[in-house]
């Protein structure tokens, strides 16, 4: 049975992505922007593969004279055995009534109807059009480029839903479009990735497009993996080979002959990452800077315009597993680690101190307060979510004394999110396989509903960015399937925050959740990992407050 997992994903805004989205062209100028760009890993290839056969070539020195003996020796039988087989014997009775001697001679009297040039005209229909002529059925190249263009239209009213998927060990990145009106979720396209994709981040400005001004608005996406480089691919591009833009040592092939022959480097520095990105942050006011978290313990931040890395910094002792820029203060990153600590740094002052929290436990996540510039969050391992206040900055991690402490789930929080319309809302999931939904009150977070939506270990939570499907959660996890769960739908949803939706719906509402459509095979499948999971809660269950 194939395994398959989605690890991580991210919305896109409504009216971002192009309504058409262009065919990849494979042209001379392509080829060789990707020839550039791939030089370092081919050479390296190249020098593995030589060293490799230089190898094989000393074990074989010492018995080579006998190798070619018998190689000799039996290319002179098979050339005498081919020769006996070459003779044929043309008086052989099964072959003379093929008459052989005269194949090649020419016909003196040559029988058959004479057809000249303009003979049989009359009988030959003439259509005006290729569209009239039955016989042919190949389609105008114009009216296969305009069914191509309505297949991958985008409308105004579509989301895009952007999901890190893994699959028989190969990586890839699927575009959903989500039609929430039509209560519809289908990939849209995917691009192949080098390795297990760890995060997402949505871009709004072109990197690497030509023709295209550099603060322009644009659909990019940049996305980290298992290995040390990002790559920033074009999202209104379908069927591409190869990134726009790769951010690391795989993104520099000028410096290919100062590391020649050379493994590349395993020492943190401060050019580029040298293992797994964790985590990455698109900073929306000054567009052109990424920060970026990697397993090496350091943050870096990121210049789009010139594909470099701008600055590096070490603010922790251990692996760095996630970002996030302050809405108000521009500048500021808070930064979450394995060292079991949040740190609030301003990207101008590296040098200075910078105020530091601890929690219990590794950190997964941390995010700001939408709502409130003044606070954040930082969820754990052990399930627990913190709720601090920037200004009240402990004198030492130690003594960090957050405003509420919530104990979500029993087993890790791998994820959460903070609706951005709608003050006091959460979303919390676990690789307990539940999503709960919280209701975030100035006594402290209450739950509103718990569910498992039979997505396996959930990996990924967010709500829909925009106003108007703001009640709209995606959940996908360990099962590779994405969920679009319309969580105005539930009652007890309805109930905690009636005040807060635009139209209050009937009583008795049919709950929404949206998936793409599975064949027979796939659901077969999901049949069986559900029968695994009897001793887990029920698809279908739900605890409410």
């Amino acid at each position: 049975m194939a395994e398959s997992m989605i690890t991580t994903s991210a919305w896109v805004p409504r009216g971002f992505a192009a309504p058409f989205p262009s065919r990849y062209n494979f042209d001379e100028s392509e080829f060789e922007r990707i020839a550039e760009l791939a030089k370092l890993q081919l050479d390296d290839a190249n020098d593995d593969l030589e060293e490799a056969r230089a190898g094989e070539e000393d074990t074989a020195e010492d018995g080579s004279e006998d190798g070619v003996a018998e190689t000799a020796g039996k290319t002179s039988k098979s050339a005498s055995k081919e020769t006996k087989a070459g003779e044929i014997d043309i008086n052989d009775e099964d072959l003379k009534e093929y008459d052989l001697e005269h194949y090649d001679d020419d016909e003196d009297d040559p029988q058959g109807q004479r057809m000249d040039m303009f003979g049989n005209i009359k009988s030959l229909a003439y259509y005006e059009s290729n569209k009239e002529d039955p016989y042919i059925t190949i389609p105008d190249e114009e009216d296969q480029e305009n069914e191509d263009r309505e297949e991958l239209q985008i409308l105004a009213t579509d989301n895009l839903l952007l999901a890190a998927k893994v699959e028989d060990e190969l990586a890839h990145l699927e575009v959903y479009v989500y039609e929430d009106e039509a209560d519809n979720l289908y990939v849209h396209h995917d691009i192949m990735l080098p390795a297990i994709p760890l995060c997402l981040e949505w871009l709004d400005v072109p990197v690497a497009k030509p023709g295209v001004e550099k603060d322009a608005r644009a659909n990019f996406v940049a996305i980290g993996t298992m290995d040390p480089d990002i790559e920033i691919w074009d999202l209104d591009t379908v069927d591409g080979l190869y990134p726009n833009a790769i951010l690391g040592q795989g993104g520099n092939p000028g410096e290919q002959e100062k590391k020649k022959k050379k493994k590349k480097a395993k020492k943190a520095n401060d050019e580029y990452h040298v293992d797994a990105v964790l985590s990455l942050a698109a900073n929306r006011q000054h567009r052109n800077l990424l920060a970026s978290a990697s397993a090496d313990k350091t943050v870096k931040l990121w210049d789009l315009h010139t594909a470099k890395c701008a600055k590096s910094y070490t603010y922790h002792t251990d692996k760095v597993c996630s970002l996030a820029w302050h809405a108000v203060e521009s500048t500021v990153l808070l930064s979450g680690s394995y060292d079991r600590t949040v740190v609030a740094s301003d990207m101008r002052a590296p040098e200075a101190k910078a105020p530091r929290w601890g929690v219990e436990s590794d950190v997964e996540n941390v995010k700001w307060d939408p709502h409130d510039p003044n606070f954040f969050y930082v969820s754990t391992e052990n399930g627990i979510i913190h709720y601090f206040d920037i200004r009240n900055a402990p004198s030492s991690p130690s003594a960090s004394k957050p405003v509420w402490t919530l104990q979500a789930h029993d087993e890790s929080l791998s994820s959460f999110d903070i609706n951005p319309h709608i003050p006091g809302y959460m979303a919390t999931g676990s690789t307990d396989k539940t999503v709960k939904l919280w209701n975030i009150q100035p006594t402290g977070p209450a739950m509103v509903v718990s569910r498992n939506l039979d997505v396996g270990r959930i990996f990924s939570t967010n709500f829909a960015p925009d106003a108007e499907v703001a009640f709209r959660l995606a959940v996908a996890g360990s099962k590779g399937t994405m969920h679009v769960w319309d969580t105005s739908t539930n009652a007890a949803v309805r109930q905690a925050f009636a005040h807060k939706m635009a139209a209050k719906p009937a009583e008795n509402v049919e709950e929404r959740l949206v998936g793409v459509a599975q064949d027979d095979s796939s659901e077969e499948e999901d049949d069986e990992e559900d029968d695994d999971d009897d001793d887990d809660d029920s698809g279908d269950s739900m605890d409410e407050d």
